[in-house]
Parts: structure tokens; sequence; C-alpha cells
């Protein structure tokens, strides 16, 4: 379980709270939104509980991490080295793009002793995405979730470096989804949680994180955004389109054509002997003759 510190009691909180064993969560950013102080949030908050973290980093050096991460116990933090030669152009990476598969993984966690499942960060997908194909990253994160040395999964994502289905494809895949953008009053995470039941959650929600990395709620979305004030497209009409008192009076007691009266009601849902009764009407054409005389036999 991943608890992270926050005061913020959303959907935000409780998913950043308790992130289930085999859980996969995608924070998803842009150029405009940058997701990785949440990121490092979550990581933070994973020492804290003592939980050994494995990073496989492509973007972020070793001491830059650890200084976004000062004040934390970074004794159970795994830093794997994919930020210096990431392609692996030297021969002598720690850990090349090319090596992203369950047997790579597995090996790099299981080298550090640690009684429970770890929690596995990457830093980022979109690194992987640019020189994997989709499914076989899709494939990996599924059988690293499968159980086994790996309990979680954390990866940032950046949605505006790929095309649409592949970013779908990829959050389909995970269980949780924070899609972090900027609004009118700061950060709004919108989240999205797949229940084991088959039910979906979604929720949208105003953020902010302090200097220590505590994730802050500062109001639901729904709550927090002013609403706009709409035009009154009546308000210029040259004609009235409302109803006085009196008008809606006579048009509340006016008698609908075809629609039955309580009298006529009850009289076709009388009980006993049935009949057709005809009334003449004015217009009617009727023909003395019978029309069908000459089909007599």
């Amino acid at each position: 379980m991943i608890t992270i510190f926050s005061i913020c009691s959303t959907m935000l909180h409780d998913l950043l709270q308790g992130i289930d064993p085999g859980g996969f969560l995608i924070i998803q950013d842009s150029c405009c939104s940058s997701g990785r102080r949440l990121l490092w949030s979550i990581i933070k908050a994973a020492l804290n509980r003592t939980e050994a973290v494995h990073v496989l980093s492509f973007e972020v050096s070793e001491d830059e991490l650890k200084n976004g991460l000062k004040g934390s116990p970074i004794e159970r933090l795994h830093f794997h080295n994919a930020y210096d030669d990431p392609l692996g152009w030297t021969g002598h990476a720690a850990f090349t793009v090319d090596q992203f598969c369950v047997e790579r993984v597995t090996q790099l966690v299981e080298q550090s002793s640690q009684v429970k499942p770890a929690v596995l960060i990457i830093d980022s997908l979109s690194w992987i995405l640019r020189h994997v194909s989709p499914s076989a990253v899709c494939r990996t994160l599924q059988q690293l979730n499968n159980g086994g040395s790996v309990g979680n999964i954390i990866g940032l994502l950046h949605s505006d470096m790929h095309p649409r289905g592949m970013v779908g494809s990829l959050c389909h895949s995970a269980t949780s989804l924070i899609n972090v953008v900027t609004g009118p009053r700061g950060d709004h995470a919108k989240i999205t949680k797949r229940l084991k039941s088959g039910k979906v959650l979604q929720d949208e929600e105003v953020f902010s994180i302090k200097d220590d990395l505590t994730v802050v709620g500062q109001s639901k979305f729904s709550l927090a955004e002013p609403q706009e004030q709409r035009a009154d497209p009546t308000a210029n009409l040259t004609f009235n389109l409302r109803l006085s008192d009196s008008q809606r009076e006579a048009k509340e007691n006016l008698a609908l054509p075809f629609v039955f009266s309580k009298e006529k009601k009850a009289a076709l849902l009388h009980t006993g002997s049935g009949r057709i009764v005809y009334e003449p009407d004015a217009n009617d054409d009727y023909d003395q003759e019978d029309p069908d005389d000459d089909l007599d036999v």
C-alpha cells in the first residue's frame, strides 16, 4: 500500500493514500502542466511508509531526484540510472530503454533485499514509448503487475508527445489515472479509478503541492470554478414568450382533443355487455346502396 500524507479529503487523497497491490497508476501531464512534483510526492510518501522504491529514471538525474526529495528517508530509494545514456551509445549504461522487459526489471528490483513487493517508479513512460512499441510496453507492464517483486507501478506520461490512440491504449491498461491540467485556480487533477468490480469512478479536483511535497486539496472542481452567467435568449424579443396567470389557468383548463374524460374512461371500463355506438357526422358520405351487393352468391 502507498500512503501519502495530505490534508485533502477527496478522491485524489484517497487514491494516493491507498493504491491496491498490483495497481498501475499513470500520472498524465503535458508541457503546460508538469506532473513530476506529484510523482515525487508519491515517492516521498512511500519512503515514509518504509516501502522500497525503485526508480527507472530517463529524464531526471540522481542528484536532482534526491534534491527534490530532501528530508525524506532515502535509504530505501533505489535509483536505476537511465538518464546518462538511455540509448546505450557508450556501451557502459546502467540501464537502457531497450532493456525494459520483465526479466531485466525484475532482476534490478530483486537485487535489493526487501520483505514486501517494491514500488516501481518509471520517469518517464514517454521515453520508453519513443523507442519500444506500445504493445510491448503494455505487455511488460501487465506481466510486472502479475505479482512478484513489484507491488505497484507508477509512471509519468507526457501525453502531448504521443498520438492520441497510443496514449489511450496505455491509459486503458492502468487501474488509475491522474491527468494533471492547469486551470484558472491552479492545477487540476482529472482522476479515473477502475475498481475490481468493473465500475469506473471519475472526479476532478483542484490541488497544490507544498515545498515539502505535501499534496493539499483546495476544493472540489465542481465548486471551485465560477459558473458563467448565460445570456437570456428571450430578453430582447419583440414578442412575449411568458404566460400571464390568466393565460396559464386557461391553458391548464383547456380540454385537449383525443383525450379521454373521466366519464368516457368510466364508460369504457364498465363491465357487462358491450355495444358499438356510432354517432353520424354531418360530413359522412353515406350511400344507401350496398357497395358489396355484387359479391352476394
